[in-house]
């Protein structure tokens, strides 16, 4: 006797063509009697695993055990040959073709620091790929694949369309195994509290993921790609049900930046800072519960500016779709194009309006005059910048318009070793204002029995005192 099948919960036939939530997407029913209790996934899973990928990325890291091997005339005397060689760093994920001319979508982690990619394909070809695209603050990336064309493809979903209880499958390759196939349910579509990346708004599945499962696809019943696995939640390193995948929709506006051949996405900038809002807050305005997203603060001539909006303002919806807290309000905007505008709902005096707010790039104002400190201070070594809304938008810095952003902080620097972080905003040296990198030159020119520091990080004001 053949051997009955895993219920599966898809819809008679039309699933088994692979397109019944194409042509009825609202259509969700359960399995009526046995014949539809021993459908398959198999339809669907052949043909969406051909567009699912391997990656494999390395990179030579030079081993040096002493640095007396530096020198020609020791290693000839003394032995050891050539410098004692390089090891190779490697890392291992999936990955997804969006295309048919060879674009990869991967997580960013995936390929982070390494200079050699390489994808493989189900049917075995193998192909060098370039990095076309990194975006570190969605933990994405885009690669092109070098050589070949018509490449088998998945046609991206709508991830707002998905709902909680929704069948979903997961492909990739966990623990370098090979391809494979987990099934599971949406547990939850608007998970915030996560921290993998600077939007924190995921798709949760119990669809098993597990290393080697970043990048990869996971797609819906019609096959369609609603998000890129990217993480779990593990305390042994193996899946227990808890994964997250980036929403389709912040990966279609990194694709978009891909083909038209952007190095860096750039994002819509209104100009409205925004916080929790709380349960006493909520009391005190008249809602029902704690909901949206509180306007804080409203930059000078920015787009919600000139839409009217105001602080204490809150934003309950963007475009129709629900803004429950700060996370979802920044993830609304970030699945926008620049250009157009979005209609923003606002709760004001216990009544609901609809703003109309331009969707613009972020303005480079002041210039951002990058500047790499020299000399003898705490900051040697470090790149900062002025800050700007595009300086602040690009390094994740919010809620400070002042002082003078720290960019790149090299490991062997001094800067790194006084504990100085990239994100941190100089406000002060030795009680003299910093307004732009010039001041920050100036103030660090000459050595210093001590420093008198003020600097802001993560939103904190911090004041020390370092010795010279």
């Amino acid at each position: 006797m053949r051997p009955v099948r895993l219920f599966t919960s898809l819809i008679a036939a039309l699933v088994l063509a692979g397109v019944a939530h194409a042509q009825a997407p609202g259509l969700r029913m359960t399995p009526a009697d046995r014949p539809q209790i021993q459908l398959s996934f198999a339809p669907v899973v052949k043909r969406v695993t051909p567009a699912v990928v391997n990656v494999y990325a390395s990179r030579q890291v030079r081993q040096q055990n002493n640095p007396l091997f530096d020198d020609p005339i020791f290693r000839r005397f003394f032995g050891g040959g050539d410098q004692p060689g390089s090891r190779t760093a490697q890392s291992l994920g999936s990955g997804v073709l969006v295309d048919s001319s060879g674009l990869v979508v991967t997580n960013h982690h995936v390929i982070e620091g390494m200079t050699d990619v390489k994808v493989a394909l189900t049917d075995k070809r193998e192909f060098d790929a370039e990095v076309v695209l990194r975006d570190p603050r969605t933990d994405l990336a885009v690669l092109k694949l070098k050589t070949g064309s018509n490449f088998p493809f998945l046609e991206m979903g709508d991830s707002d369309g998905l709902e909680v209880g929704d069948l979903v499958l997961a492909v990739g390759n966990p623990f370098g195994v090979g391809q494979t196939v987990t099934q599971g349910i949406v547990s939850a579509v608007a998970r915030t509290q996560v921290g993998i990346t600077d939007y924190g708004f995921f798709i949760q599945t119990d669809a098993a993921i597990n290393p080697g499962n970043s990048g990869g696809a996971l797609v819906d019943m019609a096959g369609r790609l609603v998000g890129i696995n990217s993480a779990i939640y593990s305390r042994s390193g193996g899946s227990i049900g808890i994964g997250f995948a980036i929403p389709a929709n912040m990966v279609k506006v990194v694709v978009a930046t891909a083909r038209g051949g952007g190095k860096q996405v750039k994002r819509p900038w209104v100009g409205a800072t925004v916080q929790q809002v709380s349960r006493e807050i909520a009391e005190s305005l008249g809602l029902d519960r704690p909901t949206g997203a509180l306007v804080a603060d409203v930059a000078e001539r920015s787009p919600v500016a000139e839409a009217g909006l105001r602080r204490g303002d809150i934003v309950t919806a963007i475009d129709g779709l629900a803004v429950d807290d700060p996370e979802s309000f920044g993830y609304r905007l970030a699945t926008r194009q620049i250009g157009g505008a979005s209609q923003f709902t606002v709760m004001r005096d216990g009544k609901s309006r609809t703003l109309s707010v331009k969707l613009v790039a972020a303005p480079e104002v002041p210039p951002r005059e990058a500047l790499k400190l020299a000399g003898r201070s705490p900051f040697t070594g470090a790149t900062v910048m002025n800050m700007s809304p595009a300086v602040a938008e690009e390094f994740s810095i919010e809620g400070v318009r002042e002082g003078v952003a720290v960019t790149d902080v090299p490991e062997d620097s001094i800067a790194a070793r006084f504990g100085v972080q990239k994100g941190d905003v100089i406000l002060a040296i030795n009680d003299q204002k910093i307004s732009r990198t010039a001041d920050v030159q100036k103030a660090t020119a000459t050595r210093a029995n001590f420093w008198r520091l003020t600097i802001n990080r993560g939103g904190q004001v911090i004041n020390t005192v370092i010795g010279g």
